[in-house]
């Protein structure tokens, strides 16, 4: 990764605790890193290592016990509406047709009816649901839903988005299509992405870098430069699997 490449968002010495049964539980300790403008950062590591847990702390869900994060340098207190966030449960209001799920922060913030319209549109053409404005989730795919949510994120124009396990719940096939697709439109909007996964060949197709977390707590093991790695990669290419293989040896995840 370029050195000269602008940090837009910074967390030092990040942790968090949580209170179960009258027990001290540590999940997040001494967390260090910097995200750099427009890049694809995954965080990759076991389930329920904290992985979720730091994505809360960004967006100012949860407040870290220790460390500070900041956002072009100032502080993140609060949720903040330069960061946005798509789930693996999406939550999508099921009475709200494909277009109204998308225009629904743009409609909250009081934004007029044309201008919301045109906005999301716009993000409803780039996910490629073109002509599915009026149909409503439940006669949409899961890969459709998602395409949903990554447009609605989209719409309220953060600067850094997180997507924390979007592809989880979706089949092989589907999966590896999503993929594919939100690196199309990344590479057409050049936002900054901070992706959450714990499968290990999603994390290398995807990644600029990629910080894999040890088990809970999570704390920083191993930092992986792949900006050198040609796009679009090739999951059966040698660098691929050598790559691959030498994360897999790093830690305890499944391939």
């Amino acid at each position: 990764m370029d050195e000269k490449k602008k940090v837009i968002l910074k967390l030092t010495h990040i942790c968090q605790s949580y209170v179960i049964k009258d027990t001290v539980k540590d999940a997040v300790e001494n967390v260090s890193f910097d995200v750099y403008d427009n890049e694809f950062l995954v965080l990759l590591g076991p389930g329920h290592c904290g992985k979720t847990v730091i994505m809360n702390m960004i967006a100012g869900l949860e407040k870290p016990v220790g460390g500070k994060i900041h956002l072009n340098g100032e502080e993140i207190k609060g949720s903040d509406s330069r960061i946005g966030m798509v789930f693996q449960s999406l939550n999508l209001m099921p009475w709200r047709t494909v277009m109204g799920n998308v225009e629904f922060g743009l409609e909250v913030a009081g934004i007029s009816k044309e201008e919301r319209h045109a906005t999301a549109q716009k993000y409803i053409d780039l996910v490629g649901l073109t002509g599915f404005e009026k149909s409503y989730p439940h006669e949409l795919s899961g890969g459709m839903k998602q395409r949903v949510g990554i447009a609605r994120a989209y719409t309220n124009n953060p600067e850094i988005l997180m997507m924390d396990e979007p592809f989880g719940q979706l089949d092989a096939q589907t999966r590896y299509a999503m993929e594919e697709e939100v690196l199309r439109i990344w590479e057409k909007e050049k936002r900054t992405i901070i992706f959450v996964t714990n499968n290990i060949e999603e994390a290398v197709f995807l990644a600029d870098r990629i910080i894999l977390l040890s088990n809970c707590p999570a704390n920083v093991k191993e930092v992986y430069d792949l900006s050198d790695l040609p796009r679009p990669r090739n999951t059966t290419s040698p660098e691929f699997l050598r790559i691959r293989a030498e994360i897999s040896d790093n830690t305890d995840l499944a391939l």
